[in-house]
């Protein structure tokens, strides 16, 4: 789907609640009360009734849109372009777009869509072969910074990034030659740099039988006690191309996002931001999907 499709599909609030009543439904509705799956449509109310206790559900309730005063055609809007960008939009020019005049409301409303991108890609976990390594984003809290993003530790306020790759090994049936292709990410933001902070994220996104590359960091060293096998490499030209290729490319190009898209993220709001580049590269062949995706996501069963 792309623009001009998504205005002849999406042309005004109703087009969007009929596709949205039926996406939910495809999903389906669990009553609060009773936790059943069997309801009525009551057209007149806009609402769900359960066929087992007569609870009534509403079009947005128990979704990221419940409680939100926006039309579902804005939200639509939103999630459009959201999709729709490879690089991300930001909130002055996603304001522009939509022509909504307060700026804290396209702000919150992205925020809540990056939510929901997070929430859904927690549902699943790394498997088999994986690259870890950790990144390091200067943030808007750190003053007089001349560009948004620092390689390396030498920044006193920085905000350290676990990532993980899910990469698998291929070799050539002719010539023998080897290669890594890649599947998905997790990015994590981290509290601080001890041990415990990444051995954490190893535990809670990656498989117990997975097998595991990273550098000789000091704070991979127990890695061992959370995958079946963990494999160290020198830091060095060679490990970045090969061994740990996939797990740089992500945090280079994680950095230029931030940098050319947002120029300056909160500390606070980072993980968002990190949730929402994970989304859209663990979904990059999807296409004109990503749409339809990201409104599974928003309604977050």
């Amino acid at each position: 789907m792309n623009i001009i499709q998504f205005t002849k599909e999406f042309p005004d609030e109703a087009s969007c609640r009929a596709h949205f009543r039926a996406s939910r439904e495809r999903e389906g509705v669990v009553c609060k009360r009773c936790k059943s799956t069997k309801h009525w449509w009551l057209k007149n109310k806009d609402q769900w009734k359960c066929a087992s206790c007569d609870f009534r559900t509403t079009l947005r309730s128990g979704t990221f849109m419940q409680s939100s005063k926006l039309p579902l055609h804005q939200w639509y809007t939103a999630m459009v372009f959201m999709s729709f960008s490879k690089k991300g939009i930001s909130a002055a020019e996603l304001q522009r777009q939509m022509g909504i005049r307060n700026y804290d409301t396209v702000w919150s409303l992205m925020h809540r869509i990056r939510r929901a991108m997070g929430d859904r890609d927690s549902l699943y976990g790394l498997t088999d072969m994986q690259e870890v390594d950790e990144g390091f984003i200067v943030t808007a809290t750190q003053s007089k910074v001349r560009n948004n993003l620092k390689r390396g530790r030498g920044s006193k306020r920085v905000a350290a990034v676990a990532v993980a790759a899910e990469s698998i090994p291929l070799e050539d049936i002719h010539t023998g030659a080897t290669s890594r292709q890649c599947r998905y990410f997790k990015m994590k933001q981290l509290g601080s740099l001890a041990a415990n902070e990444i051995e954490n994220f190893v535990e809670d996104n990656l498989d117990p039988e997975s097998v595991v590359f990273s550098d000789m960091s000091s704070s991979y060293n127990q890695f061992s006690n959370y995958v079946d096998t963990h494999i160290t490499v020198k830091s060095d030209k060679v490990s970045t191309r090969k061994t740990l290729q996939w797990v740089h490319i992500a945090i280079a190009n994680l950095k230029r996002t931030l940098l050319g898209v947002y120029h300056r993220i909160n500390e606070k709001y980072l993980q968002l931001y990190l949730d929402e580049f994970c989304y859209k590269l663990n979904r990059r062949y999807f296409k004109d999907k990503l749409f339809d995706r990201l409104v599974i996501a928003v309604i977050g069963n």
